[in-house]
Protein backbone atom coordinates (compact mmCIF):
# COMPACT_ATOMS: atom_id res chain seq x y z
CA UNK A 1 0.00 0.00 0.00
CA UNK A 2 1.53 3.62 -0.99
CA UNK A 3 2.07 5.69 2.03
CA UNK A 4 2.79 9.45 2.92
CA UNK A 5 4.68 11.32 5.10
CA UNK A 6 3.24 13.27 7.92
CA UNK A 7 4.68 15.47 11.14
CA UNK A 8 3.37 13.65 14.15
CA UNK A 9 4.21 14.70 18.13
CA UNK A 10 3.90 12.01 20.07
CA UNK A 11 3.06 13.72 23.47
CA UNK A 12 2.16 17.23 24.45
CA UNK A 13 5.10 19.76 24.29
CA UNK A 14 7.55 16.99 22.47
CA UNK A 15 9.34 17.39 19.55
CA UNK A 16 7.77 16.74 15.65
CA UNK A 17 8.89 13.37 14.03
CA UNK A 18 8.76 12.55 10.51
CA UNK A 19 6.33 9.42 9.93
CA UNK A 20 5.12 7.20 7.44
CA UNK A 21 1.47 6.32 7.18
CA UNK A 22 -0.63 4.42 4.78
CA UNK A 23 -2.43 6.53 2.21
CA UNK A 24 -6.11 7.69 4.20
CA UNK A 25 -9.35 6.30 2.09
CA UNK A 26 -12.14 9.50 2.47
CA UNK A 27 -15.39 7.74 3.76
CA UNK A 28 -18.77 8.85 3.08
CA UNK A 29 -19.03 13.08 2.51
CA UNK A 30 -15.12 13.23 2.82
CA UNK A 31 -12.36 13.97 0.38
CA UNK A 32 -8.49 13.34 0.43
CA UNK A 33 -6.48 16.21 -0.23
CA UNK A 34 -2.90 16.08 -1.54
CA UNK A 35 -1.08 18.87 0.82
CA UNK A 36 0.76 21.17 -1.17
CA UNK A 37 1.68 23.86 2.14
CA UNK A 38 0.66 23.84 5.19
CA UNK A 39 0.92 27.24 7.23
CA UNK A 40 2.30 27.34 10.76
CA UNK A 41 -0.39 29.17 13.00
CA UNK A 42 0.68 30.12 16.07
CA UNK A 43 -2.83 28.57 17.48
CA UNK A 44 -0.84 25.25 16.46
CA UNK A 45 1.01 25.66 19.46
CA UNK A 46 -2.25 25.29 22.05
CA UNK A 47 -2.81 21.79 19.85
CA UNK A 48 1.06 20.83 20.49
CA UNK A 49 0.92 22.03 24.27
CA UNK A 50 -2.64 20.53 24.91
CA UNK A 51 -4.09 23.53 26.24
CA UNK A 52 -7.11 22.86 23.85
CA UNK A 53 -9.61 20.23 25.82
CA UNK A 54 -9.38 16.40 24.11
CA UNK A 55 -6.51 17.43 21.95
CA UNK A 56 -5.33 13.56 20.57
CA UNK A 57 -1.63 12.15 20.52
CA UNK A 58 -0.04 11.45 18.87
CA UNK A 59 -0.84 14.71 16.89
CA UNK A 60 -0.84 16.06 13.21
CA UNK A 61 -1.57 19.42 13.50
CA UNK A 62 -1.51 22.44 11.12
CA UNK A 63 -5.43 24.28 10.14
CA UNK A 64 -4.08 26.12 6.88
CA UNK A 65 -3.62 24.04 4.21
CA UNK A 66 -3.84 24.27 0.58
CA UNK A 67 -3.57 21.55 -2.04
CA UNK A 68 -5.59 19.52 -4.64
CA UNK A 69 -8.60 17.29 -4.39
CA UNK A 70 -6.96 13.57 -4.79
CA UNK A 71 -9.84 11.17 -4.31
CA UNK A 72 -13.46 11.59 -3.37
CA UNK A 73 -15.33 9.34 -0.92
CA UNK A 74 -19.20 8.36 -1.44
CA UNK A 75 -21.97 11.29 -1.65
CA UNK A 76 -19.49 13.86 -2.59
CA UNK A 77 -20.90 16.05 -5.31
CA UNK A 78 -19.21 19.21 -6.96
CA UNK A 79 -15.78 18.28 -6.55
CA UNK A 80 -13.85 16.77 -8.77
CA UNK A 81 -9.98 15.45 -8.38
CA UNK A 82 -7.43 18.08 -9.27
CA UNK A 83 -9.65 20.61 -8.32
CA UNK A 84 -7.17 22.93 -6.37
CA UNK A 85 -8.43 23.96 -2.63
CA UNK A 86 -7.92 25.20 1.01
CA UNK A 87 -9.47 24.20 4.48
CA UNK A 88 -8.77 26.85 6.78
CA UNK A 89 -9.68 26.91 10.55
CA UNK A 90 -13.16 25.92 9.74
CA UNK A 91 -12.90 22.15 9.24
CA UNK A 92 -16.69 20.91 8.87
CA UNK A 93 -19.87 21.43 10.96
CA UNK A 94 -22.43 19.09 12.05
CA UNK A 95 -25.15 20.57 10.42
CA UNK A 96 -27.35 19.60 13.21
CA UNK A 97 -26.57 21.69 16.54
CA UNK A 98 -29.08 24.90 16.90
CA UNK A 99 -26.11 26.83 15.73
CA UNK A 100 -26.01 24.99 12.30
CA UNK A 101 -29.43 24.99 12.76
CA UNK A 102 -29.73 29.00 12.15
CA UNK A 103 -26.96 28.72 9.48
CA UNK A 104 -24.52 30.05 12.01
CA UNK A 105 -21.75 27.20 10.77
CA UNK A 106 -18.58 29.39 11.86
CA UNK A 107 -20.47 28.80 15.45
CA UNK A 108 -21.29 25.20 15.49
CA UNK A 109 -21.07 23.10 18.78
CA UNK A 110 -18.87 20.23 17.45
CA UNK A 111 -17.22 22.61 14.79
CA UNK A 112 -14.40 20.81 13.47
CA UNK A 113 -10.94 22.30 13.34
CA UNK A 114 -7.99 20.32 11.19
CA UNK A 115 -5.59 19.21 13.57
CA UNK A 116 -7.50 19.17 16.36
CA UNK A 117 -10.70 16.93 15.23
CA UNK A 118 -8.71 14.76 12.86
CA UNK A 119 -4.82 15.01 11.43
CA UNK A 120 -4.18 18.09 9.88
CA UNK A 121 -1.96 19.40 7.19
CA UNK A 122 1.48 19.06 8.73
CA UNK A 123 1.31 15.82 5.77
CA UNK A 124 1.50 15.18 2.66
CA UNK A 125 -1.89 13.95 2.44
CA UNK A 126 -5.15 15.03 4.55
CA UNK A 127 -8.75 13.64 4.64
CA UNK A 128 -11.64 16.42 5.26
CA UNK A 129 -15.16 16.43 5.13
CA UNK A 130 -16.47 18.18 2.10
CA UNK A 131 -17.92 21.00 3.33
CA UNK A 132 -14.53 22.17 4.56
CA UNK A 133 -13.35 23.18 1.17
CA UNK A 134 -13.01 26.14 -0.51
CA UNK A 135 -11.67 26.81 -4.28
CA UNK A 136 -8.29 28.95 -4.84
CA UNK A 137 -8.21 31.09 -7.67
CA UNK A 138 -5.34 30.54 -10.51
CA UNK A 139 -3.62 33.70 -9.77
CA UNK A 140 -3.00 32.67 -6.20
CA UNK A 141 -0.17 29.85 -5.41
CA UNK A 142 -0.21 26.95 -2.73
CA UNK A 143 1.89 28.91 -0.52
CA UNK A 144 0.12 32.19 -1.36
CA UNK A 145 -3.15 30.20 -0.50
CA UNK A 146 -2.52 28.43 2.86
CA UNK A 147 -2.56 31.74 5.05
CA UNK A 148 -5.87 32.78 3.98
CA UNK A 149 -7.89 29.89 5.71
CA UNK A 150 -6.61 31.82 8.97
CA UNK A 151 -5.02 34.81 8.98
CA UNK A 152 -6.80 35.70 6.08
CA UNK A 153 -10.39 35.07 6.07
CA UNK A 154 -10.04 36.37 10.28
CA UNK A 155 -8.84 39.85 9.57
CA UNK A 156 -10.88 39.89 6.00
CA UNK A 157 -14.63 39.06 7.47
CA UNK A 158 -13.53 41.11 10.80
CA UNK A 159 -13.24 43.88 8.66
CA UNK A 160 -16.31 43.79 5.90
CA UNK A 161 -18.59 42.91 8.56
CA UNK A 162 -17.88 45.63 10.91
CA UNK A 163 -19.71 49.15 10.85
CA UNK A 164 -17.09 50.56 9.27
CA UNK A 165 -17.79 52.16 5.57
CA UNK A 166 -15.29 53.04 2.67
CA UNK A 167 -13.50 56.57 3.72
CA UNK A 168 -13.80 55.32 7.64
CA UNK A 169 -10.52 55.49 9.25
CA UNK A 170 -9.79 51.60 10.65
CA UNK A 171 -7.23 51.20 12.81
CA UNK A 172 -5.40 47.64 12.61
CA UNK A 173 -3.33 46.49 15.51
CA UNK A 174 -0.24 44.72 15.31
CA UNK A 175 1.95 43.99 12.41
CA UNK A 176 2.15 40.19 12.47
CA UNK A 177 0.94 37.35 10.52
CA UNK A 178 -2.51 39.00 11.47
CA UNK A 179 -2.45 42.18 11.31
CA UNK A 180 0.61 42.45 7.55
CA UNK A 181 -3.15 40.85 6.19
CA UNK A 182 -5.15 43.20 8.34
CA UNK A 183 -3.85 46.35 6.57
CA UNK A 184 -3.73 45.31 3.28
CA UNK A 185 -7.80 44.08 3.69
CA UNK A 186 -8.14 47.41 5.55
CA UNK A 187 -6.91 49.53 2.77
CA UNK A 188 -8.37 47.50 -0.20
CA UNK A 189 -11.75 48.08 0.84
CA UNK A 190 -11.51 51.50 1.05
CA UNK A 191 -10.83 52.42 4.38
CA UNK A 192 -8.76 55.09 5.82
CA UNK A 193 -6.10 52.82 7.24
CA UNK A 194 -4.14 53.28 10.39
CA UNK A 195 -1.41 50.41 11.45
CA UNK A 196 -0.31 50.46 15.39
CA UNK A 197 2.69 48.71 16.20
CA UNK A 198 5.59 49.29 18.97
CA UNK A 199 9.11 50.77 16.83
CA UNK A 200 9.47 53.36 14.58
CA UNK A 201 11.14 51.05 12.70
CA UNK A 202 7.99 49.49 11.53
CA UNK A 203 6.64 52.38 9.98
CA UNK A 204 8.06 51.94 6.51
CA UNK A 205 6.71 47.84 5.94
CA UNK A 206 3.38 49.95 7.29
CA UNK A 207 3.58 52.33 4.32
CA UNK A 208 3.87 49.53 2.29
CA UNK A 209 1.43 47.07 3.14
CA UNK A 210 -1.03 50.12 2.58
CA UNK A 211 -1.13 51.95 6.03
CA UNK A 212 -1.70 55.84 5.09
CA UNK A 213 -1.20 56.25 8.89
CA UNK A 214 1.25 54.77 11.40
CA UNK A 215 1.04 54.82 15.01
CA UNK A 216 4.06 53.47 17.35
CA UNK A 217 2.23 52.40 20.10
CA UNK A 218 5.75 52.46 22.11
CA UNK A 219 6.34 56.12 21.70
CA UNK A 220 3.47 58.04 23.84
CA UNK A 221 -0.93 57.72 24.19
CA UNK A 222 -2.21 55.81 21.20
CA UNK A 223 -6.32 56.90 22.23
CA UNK A 224 -4.74 60.53 21.71
CA UNK A 225 -3.06 59.99 18.23
CA UNK A 226 -6.48 58.06 17.36
CA UNK A 227 -8.02 60.85 18.15
CA UNK A 228 -6.20 63.58 16.74
CA UNK A 229 -7.08 61.72 13.33
CA UNK A 230 -10.76 61.85 14.08
CA UNK A 231 -11.36 58.62 15.82
CA UNK A 232 -11.37 55.47 14.72
CA UNK A 233 -14.76 53.66 14.00
CA UNK A 234 -12.91 50.25 14.37
CA UNK A 235 -9.42 49.06 15.75
CA UNK A 236 -8.76 45.74 14.67
CA UNK A 237 -7.16 44.28 17.33
CA UNK A 238 -4.71 41.71 15.88
CA UNK A 239 -1.79 41.65 18.06
CA UNK A 240 -2.24 39.51 21.68
CA UNK A 241 -1.76 41.72 24.07
CA UNK A 242 -5.03 43.03 26.25
CA UNK A 243 -2.51 45.74 27.20
CA UNK A 244 -2.45 47.35 24.14
CA UNK A 245 -5.80 46.44 22.91
CA UNK A 246 -7.13 48.34 26.29
CA UNK A 247 -4.85 51.15 25.16
CA UNK A 248 -6.95 51.88 22.13
CA UNK A 249 -10.59 52.02 23.23
CA UNK A 250 -10.30 56.28 24.22
CA UNK A 251 -9.27 55.99 20.00
CA UNK A 252 -12.91 55.11 18.88
CA UNK A 253 -15.48 57.59 18.13
CA UNK A 254 -18.83 57.52 18.75
CA UNK A 255 -20.18 54.14 17.84
CA UNK A 256 -17.01 52.79 17.30
CA UNK A 257 -15.68 49.22 17.29
CA UNK A 258 -13.04 47.23 19.22
CA UNK A 259 -12.92 44.09 17.20
CA UNK A 260 -10.22 41.56 18.83
CA UNK A 261 -9.08 38.77 17.13
CA UNK A 262 -5.73 38.57 18.87
CA UNK A 263 -5.67 35.85 21.75
CA UNK A 264 -4.18 36.98 25.26
CA UNK A 265 -5.25 35.17 28.50
CA UNK A 266 -5.28 38.54 30.31
CA UNK A 267 -8.29 40.55 30.58
CA UNK A 268 -8.64 43.60 28.80
CA UNK A 269 -9.43 46.58 30.78
CA UNK A 270 -12.03 48.90 29.85
CA UNK A 271 -14.54 50.69 31.82
CA UNK A 272 -18.47 51.51 31.67
CA UNK A 273 -17.61 55.25 31.78
CA UNK A 274 -15.45 54.63 28.26
CA UNK A 275 -18.07 52.85 26.63
CA UNK A 276 -21.65 54.04 27.47
CA UNK A 277 -21.44 57.77 26.29
CA UNK A 278 -20.02 57.60 23.58
CA UNK A 279 -21.90 53.88 22.64
CA UNK A 280 -18.51 52.13 22.18
CA UNK A 281 -18.67 48.20 21.70
CA UNK A 282 -15.21 45.50 22.55
CA UNK A 283 -16.17 42.20 21.05
CA UNK A 284 -14.24 39.28 19.54
CA UNK A 285 -14.85 37.72 16.10
CA UNK A 286 -13.66 34.12 15.20
CA UNK A 287 -12.18 33.11 11.55
CA UNK A 288 -14.82 32.37 8.55
CA UNK A 289 -16.48 29.25 6.75
CA UNK A 290 -15.07 27.67 4.38
CA UNK A 291 -17.23 29.97 2.07
CA UNK A 292 -15.97 32.79 3.55
CA UNK A 293 -12.30 31.54 3.00
CA UNK A 294 -13.34 31.43 -0.66
CA UNK A 295 -14.60 34.61 -0.39
CA UNK A 296 -11.28 36.38 0.97
CA UNK A 297 -8.76 34.13 -1.29
CA UNK A 298 -11.24 35.48 -4.60
CA UNK A 299 -11.10 39.33 -2.96
CA UNK A 300 -7.10 38.83 -2.73
CA UNK A 301 -6.90 37.41 -6.17
CA UNK A 302 -8.81 40.32 -7.21
CA UNK A 303 -6.80 42.81 -5.30
CA UNK A 304 -3.31 41.52 -5.17
CA UNK A 305 -3.43 41.24 -1.79
CA UNK A 306 -0.75 38.33 -0.83
CA UNK A 307 0.89 37.12 2.56
CA UNK A 308 4.54 37.71 3.05
CA UNK A 309 5.49 34.12 3.54
CA UNK A 310 8.85 32.12 4.74
CA UNK A 311 8.72 28.59 3.22
CA UNK A 312 10.69 25.25 4.76
CA UNK A 313 10.06 21.92 3.71
CA UNK A 314 8.21 19.48 5.62
CA UNK A 315 11.36 17.73 6.37
CA UNK A 316 12.04 20.85 8.51
CA UNK A 317 8.93 21.52 10.75
CA UNK A 318 11.27 21.90 13.94
CA UNK A 319 12.46 24.95 12.57
CA UNK A 320 9.86 25.87 11.32
CA UNK A 321 7.62 26.10 14.39
CA UNK A 322 10.21 27.19 16.55
CA UNK A 323 10.73 30.53 13.73
CA UNK A 324 7.07 30.79 14.35
CA UNK A 325 7.14 30.48 18.12
CA UNK A 326 10.23 33.22 18.61
CA UNK A 327 8.53 35.50 15.88
CA UNK A 328 11.92 35.15 13.57
CA UNK A 329 9.93 34.40 11.12
CA UNK A 330 8.62 37.04 8.56
CA UNK A 331 4.82 37.02 9.26
CA UNK A 332 3.93 33.86 8.12
CA UNK A 333 5.73 30.61 7.66
CA UNK A 334 4.82 27.97 5.74
CA UNK A 335 5.40 23.89 5.22
CA UNK A 336 6.03 22.74 1.94
CA UNK A 337 5.59 19.20 0.86
CA UNK A 338 7.24 18.98 -2.62
CA UNK A 339 4.08 17.71 -4.36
Amino acid sequence: MPTYRSAQVNEPGGPFHIVERDFPEPGRGQVRITVEACGVCRSDAAFVGAAFPNVPFPLVTGHEIAGRVAAVGDDVEGWEPGERVAVGWFGGHCGTCVACRDGDFIHCERLQVPGWAYPGGYAEAAVVPVNALARIPDRLSATEAAPMGCAGVTTFNALRRSTARPGDLVAVLGLGGLGHLGVQFANKLGFETVAIARGSDKAEAAEKLGAHHYVDGSAGDVAERLQALGGAKVVLATAGSSAAMSATVDGLRRSGELIVVGADPEPIQVSPFQLIATSRTVHGHPSGTARDVEETLRFAALTGIRPITETRPLDEVGTAYDRMLTGEARYRMILTTGQ
